[in-house]
């Protein structure tokens, strides 16, 4: 994977092949990007990354100008290639290792941007907990909003507070506000 903008465009990060993850593509990370600074100024935002796997989209945030970022996965192979690769570019990343559901149940931390990639096995149901519970919970700041990467094959526009969605090959990303 590479970061696409910011202080460490087109830098390299290689993953170790053992991680349970799907990594966002360029093509869709990049126009995921461009949505996002038509709306926000990243050097005055926080972010919250859950099912953050690599850290691939934290970083892009990071190399974009946040200053607070938080990612959440349960793995413990995620987290530390999270911790490893944001000390190495001094990145200002903040893991939480931790199963998503469950911090979402027990956070009170609010953000701007709460960008979320579960597996894309999750049912329905599994997937329409995280909005669920990001708006019973208030996490988000207002003008606030909440991604979430799924695939073609799932339909998350009948679910409370979806606002639109945007299709890149494979990947959607449905916003919530």
């Amino acid at each position: 994977m590479r970061i696409i903008s910011g202080k460490y465009k087109s830098r390299k990060i290689i993953a170790p092949k053992n991680l349970p993850v799907r990594p966002t593509t360029d093509m869709a990370k990049e126009s995921l990007f461009n949505i996002i600074n038509n709306l926000y100024y990243f050097d005055e935002i926080s972010v919250l990354d859950l099912f953050a796997g690599t850290g691939n989209i934290s970083y892009e945030f990071a190399s974009r100008g946040v200053e607070q970022i938080t990612c959440v996965d349960q793995d413990f192979g995620c987290i530390k290639f999270i911790n490893q690769t944001s000390e190495a570019f001094e990145m200002p990343i903040q893991t939480i290792k931790s199963d998503v559901f469950k911090f979402l149940e027990k956070s009170s931390l609010q953000t701007d941007i709460i960008f979320a990639d579960p597996p894309y096995s999750f049912s329905d149901e599994e997937f329409s907990k995280i909005p669920e519970l990001v708006f019973q919970k208030n996490l988000l700041f207002e003008n606030g909003i909440l991604i979430i990467e799924h695939s073609k094959h799932t339909n998350l526009s009948q679910l409370k507070n979806f606002n639109y969605s945007k299709n890149y090959g494979g990947s959607v990303f449905s916003f919530f506000e």
